[in-house]
Formats: C-alpha cells, sequence, structure tokens
C-alpha cells in the first residue's frame, strides 16, 4: 500500500455539505477541475500547484479519499472563465454564469471572508483564478 501522508491537502470548500458533495463528484468522475482565488494561495503563503502536482482530497472528516494529479494549471481574470471549465467542476452549471453566481455566493460568504480574515472580501471581473484540472489517480479505502 502505498504512503500517501505526506501529500500536500486538497479540501474543497469548507467541511460540511458543499464538501461532501464535491469530494462525491470527485469520487464519481464528474469533477474533473476546480478553482480558487490567486490571493488565497497569497494569504496562505503557498505555492501555485503545477501540471504532475499531487494532493491528497479529504473529506468533511479529514479522511483522505483519493488523491489527484493536476493535469493543467492556468491563470485566468474571473471573466475569462470559460463554459468547459464551469461544467468540468462537476457541480452541474450549464453555463458561465451559473457558475460564477455559485462561486461568487461562496466567495462573498461570511465563513470565506473569515477564512480571508477580511469582512469586505469580494471578487469582480478583474480577480485573478486560479483554474486547475485534474485526475484521480487513486482512490483510497
Amino acid at each position: 500500500m502505498t504512503d500517501y501522508s505526506t501529500l500536500p491537502i486538497c479540501e474543497f470548500a469548507f467541511p460540511g455539505p458543499l464538501r461532501d458533495q464535491l469530494v462525491g463528484a470527485v469520487l464519481d468522475g464528474s469533477k474533473t477541475a476546480t478553482t480558487a482565488t490567486l490571493i488565497e494561495y497569497e494569504i496562505e503563503n503557498e505555492a501555485l500547484p503545477r501540471v504532475g502536482h499531487q494532493e491528497l482530497v479529504i473529506d468533511s472528516e479529514g479522511n483522505g479519499v483519493a488523491v489527484i494529479e493536476m493535469t493543467e494549471v492556468r491563470i485566468v481574470r474571473l471573466a475569462d472563465v470559460d463554459v468547459r471549465h464551469a461544467i468540468d467542476e462537476g457541480e452541474g452549471y450549464s453555463s458561465v454564469a451559473q457558475w460564477r453566481a455559485g462561486h461568487e455566493g461562496f466567495w462573498h460568504s461570511e465563513e470565506m471572508r473569515q477564512a480571508m480574515a477580511d469582512p469586505n472580501f469580494s471578487v469582480d471581473d478583474d480577480t485573478p483564478l486560479v483554474l486547475q484540472r485534474f485526475t484521480v489517480i487513486a482512490r483510497l479505502p
């Protein structure tokens, strides 16, 4: 059995129903892309992912459930997210407008603003995003 404990952790959203939904979509293969704001990496002083980068996906209880490997990483403005990315996020979006509304709701949430230590955190057309495409390379028991 391979030891994945040294891999960086991949946390989709915050623990709870949304994370459970997203992790389920990763496991069933419908989620093959994800998005973060560039400023999140800067605040966390975390290096940007790169092609070939592997992460351990955890569920709401902190259990490792899968290992993903980045197959594409690009930085784009919020206004430039394409429909293929929106669909590949596996959340049921069929348009960029739906994807954007859902993501803005998350980014403008109280929980996200607390995590960013900025009660007025918001995004706009020019906000740089890190768009990542990945593949599941291992499912964990």
